[in-house]
């Protein structure tokens, strides 16, 4: 019986399928999500070679890649797969496993992003962006770096001064507060 590499959990593959849903075992790699990806450029690990990570088992390579948080969630790449693998949802699935692992991004700044995002959500039931940018800028020490873009933003009405109501905003923090029990629960 030959001993399994250092690196490979056989028991990934099967936690990815059940809490994504997705087939992840039926890729063949034929590269067409990544093909069709419009961030892959951007990505250190392409979709596909994130299917490959999981099916070899490679937990830590495929929970501390940067494309996981890159990926725009588009499903391009589920839509493009000819086995139906929703290659977005185990996308998903591994950004929140990596959550849960305490796997850290190497780049702070989207930390620091991703709080101000969700913060922005839970207060205001979506996205306020003048509010989110603000939390950013002040997280991040980078106060002045995109501020020549502003005016024109405001110009055409891309950025608001003040948050629009959301008819859901109770019904959003409930979501964030049965989120946040589960969490102290587990």
């Amino acid at each position: 019986m030959s001993e399994a590499l250092p690196w490979n959990d056989p028991t990934f593959l099967r936690d990815v399928e059940r809490r994504s849903g997705a087939s992840v075992s039926a890729c063949f790699q034929c590269h067409k999500c990544s093909t069709g990806c419009p961030v892959a450029p951007e990505m250190d690990v392409m979709s596909s070679q994130i299917m490959r990570l999981i099916h070899l088992g490679a937990r830590d390579e495929a929970l501390a890649s940067q494309s996981i948080w890159l990926c725009a969630s588009c499903e391009a790449c589920t839509t493009r797969c000819p086995q139906g693998i929703d290659i977005a949802a185990v996308m998903d699935t591994l950004r929140m496993m990596a959550v849960e692992a305490g796997v850290t991004l190497g780049d702070a700044r989207g930390n620091k992003f991703n709080t101000s995002f969700l913060s922005s959500v839970r207060r205001h039931g979506r996205v306020f962006e003048m509010g989110l940018m603000t939390a950013y800028k002040l997280r991040s020490g980078d106060l002045l770096g995109d501020v020549g873009k502003v005016p024109g933003m405001l110009k055409r009405g891309k950025l608001a001064l003040w948050p629009k109501s959301s008819g859901n905003a109770k019904e959003v923090r409930e979501v964030f507060k049965r989120a946040d029990q589960e969490e102290k629960n587990r």
